[in-house]
């Protein structure tokens, strides 16, 4: 047996629950009034903590992005100072940690100055830790992929900024 509902009379949903498309949410979102949207927002926060990192980005950090981004970069470096140097492994997980983290700044401020930033200084930060890129498969690759979408960033950006960056992305090699 399938059950269906009905939402707001436009969508159909059975047993599957297709999810709506970008659009389709827009103009939902667009017939709803400013306390639903509160509270909807308010559930959103509650329901997971990326969600509330980032309305707090949203509604704090997004005003001012050169002080999230030097924020950004600082919990950068502190994290990748207490890396395991000599269990490579143990190195490794932390290192992913690190990028999970950076990678959430990058979407949170979607710009590809801050990816392009953020990124160059995770890869500043790991090669500071002195750590043998050479002696790990794992994170050699893992470095050598961040340098990829620094490249890819970069290709974004005004020729300008283009060559301030590639001067940064050289003193990484």
């Amino acid at each position: 047996m399938v059950g269906t509902w009905i939402f707001r009379g436009i969508h159909t949903f059975t047993e599957d629950m297709r999810t709506a498309s970008i659009p389709e949410i827009k103009q939902e979102l667009a017939t709803l009034t400013h306390s639903e949207l509160v509270t909807l927002c308010a559930q959103l926060a509650r329901n997971k903590k990326e969600n509330k990192e980032f309305i707090n980005y949203w509604l704090f950090d997004k005003a001012d992005q050169v002080t999230y981004m030097e924020g950004a970069k600082k919990e950068i470096s502190s994290l990748m100072d207490p890396v395991n140097k000599t269990n490579l492994y143990a190195a490794k997980k932390t290192i992913r940690k690190v990028l999970r983290m950076t990678n959430k700044y990058i979407k949170f401020s979607g710009s590809p100055v801050a990816e392009t930033e953020l990124l160059i200084q995770f890869c500043r930060s790991l090669k500071n830790t002195g750590i043998p890129l050479e002696k790990s498969t794992a994170i050699s690759n893992l470095y050598n992929q961040q340098i990829k979408k620094i490249n890819q960033a970069l290709s974004q950006l005004h020729e300008d900024l283009q060559y301030d960056y590639k001067r940064d992305l050289e003193s990484l090699f």
